[in-house]
Formats: structure tokens, sequence, C-alpha cells
């Protein structure tokens, strides 16, 4: 984040000594507006500051930007400088300090909690102050140079603007990925570049995303996707068919002008800082690396505890998990057999991801809170150009102000099958992230503290995701005996447990490789030790790992401390815990870290 700060200054202390009671209260509660009052400005400037400097963050943030005080702003992406890392450093430091001049008591209950989470969050960032060139904008897995498409074809077009701006950030793609380019040469002076394996895959992709022949016969997906938001436009009536045509030749002309070069540029420029990356293992592998990695989890994940807790964690419910599954598939070999002879395929009653969603939402109201009226949502597929690019599926989160766009991409070249589109659906619509994030951002509060929309926590989103996901292999379970296929219901349970081992053991990787140390072999060994012997294969999941620090545990971890959670509740509320209960105060807390919802827990 560009972390902005606020040079307001809360007053001194009031003289309050000598004041009758009835004028002391009055004078309390004026010093309590007032530092209310300060907090959020402090909170709206930093919001508005973060997105007025950021086009393409504000228009998949708001979709009404005045409604939250920002007036028509230029076009504009952020610019990696030398000097704009100073001076965000420099924001950062005054930002802090501004909060730890705040007295959280005398801020309401709410408003505490944003405090106390701001606050966390940017004593993390302040401690990876040493760690700035430690960050992999362009890692072959989820780096800008994929992203960056991906954001422009999915860029809304609500109106006529919408358009013109899409066009100036096209123009910017240049600078942008110029200033991207500048960041990777400092941190390769800094002896922290990618791994030439890295490197490769990288211009590989920057070669192929912004392929020439696509460009020159229009069937580019940043040209198809755009004529089809165009005449989603000229359907509506918003524009005609000439200013149609004319934006086609603008975007034709920009993305074979000031794109298709900014992507060549930048290969040529990460082909001439080959080499220079000495590391080709985890973060252990750089001086400091231990130390960026704690930080990771605690930005990331939203986790507090010590690495060695954390370990203890994962590799508790490994263990468990793996002697379950051992036991099922020992116990009941046959189940294995059945499945693959294709005997379950009746079991589960619903063909269409419409029905899976119609039922998820319907089995789920007994257990969540409710949302407030029908909420709209379309499923589509993801384009075959952007099919290579995109995960196997995502939920495209919309702006704050505007929970009727929703969409759930599905990658056709992943080919679910029934249990795996239910699964999947459950994890990104209902009651995974879809609900979650339409849940919260009806409410009030999201509107009146929208800042905490930009802090993130993976962990709490991708957590609660998975957790759902899972809990949607026991509703298959019930629906598969609801028809007497009791095998069927043990089978599922057999690829839950499956599913745990798997990220479970993603984890343990995750920490061995990033904190640990351990190289290819060590991860060879222990894969083998597993059952996954393929070379390819093993050498796929280590440098997964090695280019995406931390992300297993955004989910697995996130999940773990969930669960952490929900045993805490249910030992604190005692006889009044419910499922629903728990639900409804995770949702209700909204985006958050793990410590600040335990500490929440703890005051209900």
């Amino acid at each position: 984040m560009n972390l902005f700060q606020n040079k307001k200054k809360i007053t001194g202390k009031q003289i309050l000594y000598f004041l009758p009671v009835p004028v002391l209260c009055l004078a309390l509660f004026f010093t309590l507006t007032q530092t209310s009052r300060s907090f959020h400005d402090f909170t709206k400037d930093l919001f508005c500051s973060e997105l007025s400097g950021n086009t393409l963050s504000l228009h998949y943030t708001i979709a009404e930007p005045e409604d939250f005080g920002l007036k028509s702003t230029e076009v504009q992406l952020p610019v990696f400088t030398t000097e704009s890392k100073d001076q965000q450093q420099l924001l950062l430091d005054e930002s802090l300090a501004f909060l730890q001049n705040i007295d959280p008591k005398r801020l309401s209950k709410e408003d505490a909690y944003t405090y106390s989470l701001l606050l966390s969050y940017f004593k993390n960032e302040s401690s990876a102050k040493d760690y700035f060139y430690y960050d992999e904008p362009l890692s072959p897995s989820s780096g800008m140079q994929t992203q960056f498409p991906i954001l422009l074809a999915e860029y809304t077009f609500r109106s006529k603007k919408d358009v013109e701006d899409y066009l100036k950030i096209l123009e910017q793609s240049e600078t942008y990925f110029a200033g991207l380019l500048t960041y990777e040469q400092e941190k390769s002076t800094a002896g922290l570049f990618m791994s030439d394996t890295a490197v490769k895959k990288v211009i590989a992709q920057c070669d192929s995303i912004m392929d020439d022949s696509l460009l020159e016969n229009g069937t580019h997906f940043l040209q198809t996707t755009f004529t089809e938001r165009l005449r989603a436009l000229k359907e509506q009536g918003l524009i005609t068919d000439e200013e149609m045509k004319a934006y086609e030749s603008d975007n034709d002309r920009l993305l074979n002008t000031v794109m298709a070069p900014a992507y060549t540029t930048l290969a040529d420029g990460l082909f001439l800082l080959s080499g220079t990356g000495k590391n080709v293992g985890g973060l252990a592998g750089f001086q400091h690396g231990k130390e960026y990695y704690l930080y990771l989890i605690k930005r990331d994940v939203g986790s507090y505890r010590d690495i060695n807790d954390i370990k203890s964690l994962v590799c508790e419910d490994f263990d468990k998990n793996l002697e379950m599954l051992i036991t099922a598939t020992t116990e009941s070999p046959e189940l294995l057999t059945h499945a693959q002879d294709g005997r379950f395929d009746t079991a589960f009653p619903f063909e269409k991801a419409e029905e899976m969603l119609n039922y998820l939402q319907n089995r789920m109201q007994k257990d969540f809170p409710p949302l407030s009226g029908q909420v709209p949502y379309s499923i589509k597929s993801i384009s075959d150009s952007l099919a290579s690019y995109s995960s196997p599926a995502f939920y495209l989160t919309p702006p704050l102000d505007d929970c009727d766009d929703n969409v759930i991409y599905l990658n056709p070249t992943n080919h679910y099958d029934k249990l795996e589109l239910f699964t999947t659906l459950a994890h990104e619509g209902y009651p995974g992230h879809l609900f979650q994030c339409v849940y919260y951002n009806s409410k009030p509060s999201s509107q009146e503290m929208p800042i905490r929309s930009l802090l993130g926590y993976t962990g709490y989103a991708e957590g609660y995701a998975l957790y759902v996901e899972l809990l949607s292999y026991d509703y298959a379970s019930e629906l598969a005996l609801s028809a007497g296929e009791e095998e069927a219901a043990q089978y599922y349970q057999i690829l839950k447990t499956d599913r745990k081992v798997q990220l479970g053991l993603y984890s343990l990787l995750d920490i061995a490789i990033h904190y640990d140390g351990a190289d290819y072999s060590k991860v060879k060994n222990f894969l083998s030790s597993m059952g996954i012997k393929d070379e390819s294969t093993c050498q796929a999941i280590y440098e997964y790992i090695v280019e995406e620090p931390g992300n297993y545990l955004k989910y697995y971890l996130g999940y773990l401390e969930i669960l952490s959670l929900k045993e805490k509740a249910a030992t604190e509320w005692g006889d009044t815990y419910t499922d629903y209960k728990f639900h409804k105060f995770f949702l209700d807390a909204g985006p958050s870290d793990f410590k600040a919802l335990e500490n929440l827990l703890s005051e209900k």
C-alpha cells in the first residue's frame, strides 16, 4: 500500500479537574467526539489518498467515488521510483505516529476495533521497512505481468467515462511496467533478484500475453473483451455506433503501440538481469529472509502466532487427517474402486451450477445469518484466451457500493466433476466469498469506515472460504444419505479428508522451504515418502511454493485459525454457543487479523 499520513494532530489534554460534574461530562463528551472526528478524518483521508493515486484499484473498490469524498481525479497508475519508496516510508512513519497518539478509549467500540486493526497493520508494515525489496511483483504465478491484463479484461464499463478512463490506463501501461522494471533492477542490486528458473517463466509470459499475431488479426482477449463490454454499453444506449468504432480503434492503437512494446521492454530488461539471482530456494536463503517470512504471515494471513506454534498447529492437524485418511481407505478400499467405476455418479443430484448454488443458499440458512433481499449473481466461463493465465475459479469482488454486481468465473480447462463443481461453488459463492463479501458490504459500517476494505487480510477471506468449502463436503454426504447412497457419503468424507491432507502437506512444505531452508532434494524426499514420486510433479510443487511464499498458509492456516476461534467461542459461550452465533460473530466482525478477532471474541 501507498500509506498516507494525516497531518492533523490530537489536541492536548483538557483541564477538567475543577469543573462541576455536569460540565465535566459535557467536556468529556466533547473530547470523545473530537477524538472520534480526528480518527474518522484520518481514515477518510487515508482511504481517499490511497485510491486517488491508483485508478485501477479505485474502479474495483467503489462504483461511485463521489459518495466517498473522492471528487473527479486524474487517471493514474502508481509508478515505482526510488523517490516514491522514500516518500512511502515517510508517510508510513507519520501515520503510525498519528495512530499512537490516539487514545482508543475515547473511541466508540466499533471505531476502537478498526483502530486496533490499523495499529497492528501499521506496526507490522513498519517492522518490514528494511525488507522493501523482498516483495516480488512479477512472480510467475501471480505477478502483475499476468494480473494486469486480467484486471483490464474484467474492468467494468458502467458509463462512457469508464471507457475513456480505461484507455488512459492503457496509455500509462508503458510507464507502469517501466517502474516495475526499475524495482527489479534495484532488487538485483540488493542481491534479491529472482532465480533464473523464475525469470525464464516471466519472460515467456511477457512474450505470449501480448501475442503480435493475435493483436494483428483482432482476436487478442484485450480486443475481444473490450468489444463485448462496448456492445453492452451500446445496447443500453450509452454510446453510439460511431463512438464504439472510435473506441475500438483507440484500443487497438494503444495495445499495439504502447502496451505490447511495454511487455517487450520488460522482457528484455529482465533478460539482462538473468543470472543476478543467486538464491534458487525459498526466503530462508536470503539474509533476513526468515524475518520477512514472519512479516508476510502477519500481513497476508493475519496470524500473530509464534512460528513454532504455527508449525505445531499445522503438523498436528496434518498428522490427524493423514491417520484418518489411511484408516478410511484401509478399512474400505472398495470405495475407491467404486468411485473409479463411476458407481457414485448418480448419488449427487445436481448437474448445473445454478442448481448447486440454489441448494447451497437454502441449506446454509439454519447455520448462517441471512442477507437482506435477493442478491443477483452470474456465472461466467473464463475466456479461452484468458484460461491459461487464470485460476480454476474465482469470484470477482464487487465494489463496496455495488453489491448487485457479482460474478463467479469458472475456468473451462479445469473440467470439474459434479462434486468438484459443488465444493468450488461453495468456496466462491455460497456460503463462501460471494456471501461473505455481500454480507459485510451490506452493513452500514462498511460504508462508514471503508478503509478496512484496503487492508487485505487474505487469511480471513480465504480461510473462511476453505472452511465452508470443507463444510460443503458434509452437505454432499447428506444428499447422498438422503438418496440411500451410504457408500457415496463415506467416499465424500474421504475426499474431504484428502483435501485437508493435501493443503496441510503444502503448508508444511511452505514453512520448511521459506523458514527452515529446505532445498529441493529434501522436499523431493518428503514428497516421495507421501507417495508423490513423479519428478516433474515434485519440481512443479517445489517451484510454485518457492515463487509464492505463504500462499498455502493464507488458506490452511487461516482455516485452522478459524477452527481455533470456533473452539474458543464454544468454551467461552458454553450452552449459548451455536454455529449460527459463531458464524454471525465472524462475519459481522469483517476483514480482520486473527489476534483482533480473538480479542473481540473475549469481549462478547
